[in-house]
């Protein structure tokens, strides 16, 4: 099998959709000899945050001399990078190899899985073939109907930020979203709540003292940010000093400060990790798409927020580094999304708006986009994804502009390539 071939295989429309339930995901696994059974995980769930705090288990977790499997969803250039072990996405051949493995056994199945239980079942499979010591496992949608939620009891079950995404398939409360979100939970593990939101904590409380679960809760009070800028943030936290986040945007440190929590949990366990394990795994982590500097003159900056939650973050994370500044922004959303409170959010902060249509069915037309932006004030002006139409943006910017590339990860390729 060819990788294009192998890619059509995966994209093929039988395997389209969402369809709730784990039976599929089971059914094919264990005709697959139940890959997920030899392997130890880390599960993380969230409405923000997940990338990042996989990243920085991941980098730590191999420093410290593990072979560390990543699974994360979506891929933000490359489909392979789904798919990693220490930071290197499979490769074309090893993901053929495995397609070809799993394509009998899910053919044979009368009820189809779809295309992401189709690739979680993938991952396990690589990982348990290139004998990964540990998984950290992302979930795609959601907790308790995840395809990924058909592993035993994970070593840490770590709750990123809960927030109003999905609601259609999720729940329409915060309430309802932990509640599914705490599906992941089962008897054994080590939990940790890295969320903000008021409303989720007691749903996650209740869950894990029913299933006698510990729980923590990184102590934000206890943190001291000592500088913060593009590079990253320099923070204390419970006695340890000087610790260093290489990923920009205050709430980096919060991804931080529960991914110090996962790791105490890990130890409790009996994993050794090192001190300068974490501190390098820390320091050196780099994740695309978050608040990411993709050009210095001008300043053109990129960040994947696609939901409320995460334009909250954007919005604090210009605000604290261009103070009193209006930046241009470019933006493409999902018709799917809550853009009308997006663009209440971050309009006050733009000077200048241009609108694309990401490459996705889903995707709001630009033109449409552009229409809401001037309804509230803005200059708005719908463009391509073309080289033509976005160097255009550039060749108008004064040098001590700021461009700001906001909205769904499905454009960041497209743009990275034409800047």
């Amino acid at each position: 099998m060819k990788i294009e071939d192998c890619m059509a295989y995966i994209h093929k429309t039988v395997w389209l959709g969402s369809k709730p339930g784990l039976s599929r995901t089971r059914e094919l696994l264990t005709r697959m000899g139940n890959p997920e059974k030899k392997l130890k995980f880390i599960h993380v769930v969230g409405t923000n945050g997940k990338g990042s705090s996989c990243a920085m288990l991941s980098l730590i977790l191999s420093r410290s001399g593990y072979r560390v499997g990543t699974f994360v969803s979506p891929y933000i250039v490359h489909f392979n990078e789904r798919i990693q072990i220490n930071g290197e996405p499979i490769s074309d051949a090893d993901l053929c190899d495995v397609v070809e493995f799993v394509q009998p056994h899910a053919e044979a199945m009368e009820d189809s899985p779809t295309e992401f239980e189709l690739i979680t079942a993938v991952g396990f499979e690589y990982f348990t073939r290139k004998g990964c010591d540990i998984v950290v496992l992302e979930a795609g949608m959601g907790g308790a109907l995840d395809s990924t939620n058909v592993i035993e009891t994970p070593l840490v079950s770590l709750f990123t930020a809960i927030g109003m995404d999905h609601k259609d398939q999720l729940g329409a409360t915060v309430e309802e979203i932990a509640k599914t979100k705490a599906g992941i939970l089962k008897p054994g593990t080590y939990a940790v709540f890295n969320g903000d939101e008021a409303a989720a904590l007691p749903v996650i409380t209740d869950a894990c003292e029913t299933l006698h679960i510990p729980l923590t809760v990184p102590d934000r009070n206890v943190v001291r940010i000592v500088d913060s800028d593009l590079t990253g943030s320099t923070f204390d936290y419970k006695g340890r000093i000087g610790l260093r986040v290489g990923l920009s945007g205050v709430h980096q440190v919060q991804n931080a400060i529960a991914v110090i929590e996962v790791v105490e949990a890990l130890r409790a366990q009996g994993w050794a990790v090192s001190e300068e394990a974490l501190r390098s795994g820390l320091s050196q982590v780099r994740w695309p798409a978050r608040f990411e500097v993709l050009r210095r003159k001008p300043m053109v900056i990129f960040d994947g927020a696609h939901n409320l939650n995460g334009v909250r973050r954007l919005r604090e994370n210009v605000e604290r580094y261009f103070p009193g500044k209006k930046l241009v922004m470019l933006m493409g959303v999902m018709g799917d999304k809550d853009y009308n409170p997006m663009l209440d959010l971050m309009m006050p902060l733009c000077k200048r708006l241009y609108t694309v249509t990401p490459n996705n069915p889903r995707a709001l037309p630009a033109s449409k986009l552009a229409e809401l932006g001037a309804a509230r004030g803005v200059p708005a002006k719908a463009i391509s994804l073309t080289e033509e139409d976005v160097q255009g943006v550039l060749g108008k910017m004064d040098e001590d502009e700021v461009l700001l590339m906001m909205g769904s990860l499905y454009m960041y390729g497209d743009l990275v390539k034409l800047i």
